[in-house]
C-alpha cells in the first residue's frame, strides 16, 4: 500500500522550497500529485538546484521574506494549505557566526511569525516544523542526543535553532495545543548530504566544487563526527510524521522527533572523504588553518528510538551506500553533458522500501 498517495491533489506549502532539503521535499511531493505552493526568499546558491532541476519548471514560487509577518499571512491565508512543512532557515554554522544578527532573525523571527499565524488559523492544516541537531547543547559525549535532552548552543545558528524551539514550545502550550483544527510536530534532523547541496562552508560542495577543477579541498577538522545521512531518509521522515499528523493527530500533537542514522558505528570527516574516493577519482585535501577562535563539535548523534516506535521511520541506506548516492548525483552534473538525476534517486530509493512510483 502506498501510504503517501494522502498527498495527491493535497495543497501543501513549503517554507525554503529553493533550499537543498526543501527542494528534494518539493520534488517528493511533485511526484506524490500535490498542489505546491513554494515560498522562499531568494536562490541561496549558484548552481541552485532548484533552478537546474527540470522538474521545478511548474512549481508555484512566491518570493518572499518570511520575517515579513503581514505579507506571509496573507500568503498562508490565500493559499489555505492542507499541510505546511516550515524549513526556510540560515543554515550555515560559518555564516551565522559571521552574522549573528541576521541568523537570530531569520532563524527564529521567521519560525516565531510562522506560529503568530497559526494561533489564529481557521482552517483545518497540518504542520511541520523542521529545526536541527544542533540544537542540543551539545557536550560531546559518545551517547546520542534524544528528544528530552537539554537544548542550547554555543554558537550562534545552534543558539537560534535552540531559540526557535522555545518559542514553538511556548506557542505550543499556550495556543496551539487547543486548537482542534491543528495538527502540529518539530523534526531535528542531523548531518544531511547529497545531491544538489552548493552551499558554501559544507563538506560535500566544498568538495565537489574543488575537485571539479582537479583543486584539493581545505578541510576544517578531518576528526569530527557527524551523523552522516542522505537528504531523501530525511525528507522521508518528514513526510511520514505529516501522514502520521493527518491520520493520527492525538497521539504525536505537539511531539518532537529526531530523525539520524544508525548509531551503531560513528563515521568522522575523514571516514567520509575515504569513501568519496572511492566513488570520485584525484580526490585531494589539506588541512585548513582556522583563523576564528571558535571550535566546532566535534561529536554529534541522534537517539531515534522514538521515530522508530511512533512512525515506523528507520534508515535504509548504509553509510557506504549514502556516500555512493552523493557522489554518483555530482558525477553525472559535472559530465560534458550534465544529467539531473534527483528524480531517478527518489523513485529508487522509495522502491527500496517498495513504494513504487
Amino acid at each position: 500500500m502506498n501510504k503517501f498517495k494522502i498527498f495527491k491533489n493535497k495543497k501543501i506549502l513549503i517554507t525554503g522550497h529553493t533550499g537543498f532539503k526543501g527542494s528534494w521535499l518539493t520534488l517528493c511531493l511533485k511526484i506524490f500529485g500535490a498542489k505546491i505552493l513554494g515560498v522562499s526568499k531568494n536562490l541561496i546558491s549558484n548552481p541552485s538546484h532548484f533552478k537546474i532541476c527540470p522538474e521545478f519548471k511548474n512549481i508555484k514560487s512566491i518570493y518572499l521574506d518570511i520575517k515579513d509577518l503581514k505579507k506571509f499571512k496573507k500568503t498562508v491565508y490565500n493559499f489555505k494549505p492542507d499541510f505546511i512543512f516550515h524549513l526556510a532557515a540560515q543554515a550555515i554554522v560559518k555564516k551565522a557566526l559571521d552574522n549573528p544578527i541576521d541568523t537570530w532573525n531569520s532563524n527564529t523571527i521567521g519560525t516565531l511569525n510562522l506560529l503568530e499565524i497559526l494561533r489564529n488559523y481557521k482552517k483545518k492544516v497540518n504542520v511541520v516544523i523542521i529545526t536541527s541537531d544542533k540544537v542540543y547543547y551539545n557536550v560531546e559525549k559518545k551517547r546520542a542526543y534524544s528528544e528530552i535532552d537539554r537544548l542550547g548552543g554555543k554558537d550562534p545558528y545552534s543558539a537560534s535553532k535552540a531559540g526557535a524551539e522555545i518559542a514553538i514550545k511556548s506557542y505550543y502550550e499556550s495556543y496551539l495545543k487547543y486548537k482542534k483544527n491543528l495538527s502540529f510536530a518539530v523534526a531535528r534532523a542531523g548531518n544531511v548530504i547529497g545531491g544538489g547541496d552548493w552551499s558554501n562552508n559544507r563538506l560535500i560542495p566544498d568538495c565537489v566544487r574543488a575537485w571539479s577543477k582537479n583543486n584539493p579541498v581545505n578541510i576544517r577538522n578531518l576528526s569530527s563526527t557527524r551523523p552522516w545521512q542522505h537528504v531523501i531518509e530525511v525528507i522521508n521522515g518528514y513526510l511520514v510524521l505529516a501522514i502520521y499528523l493527518y491520520k493520527k493527530r492525538k497521539k504525536i500533537n505537539g511531539e518532537t522527533f529526531n530523525f539520524g542514522p544508525s548509531t551503531k558505528k560513528n563515521y568522522n570527516v575523514k571516514d567520509c572523504l575515504k569513501e568519496i574516493k572511492k566513488n570520485w577519482p584525484r580526490t585531494k585535501w589539506k588541512k585548513e588553518k582556522i583563523k576564528n577562535k571558535f571550535k566546532e563539535a566535534g561529536l554529534l548523534k541522534l537517539d531515534s528510538k522514538k521515530a522508530l516506535k511512533y512512525l515506523n521511520w528507520k534508515t535504509i541506506l548504509s553509510f557506504n551506500d549514502t556516500i555512493k548516492y552523493t557522489a554518483e548525483w555530482y558525477k553525472n552534473f559535472y559530465k560534458d553533458k550534465p544529467e539531473i538525476i534527483t528524480e531517478r534517486q527518489i523513485k529508487d530509493y522509495y522502491k527500496k522500501i517498495n513504494i513504487i512510483l
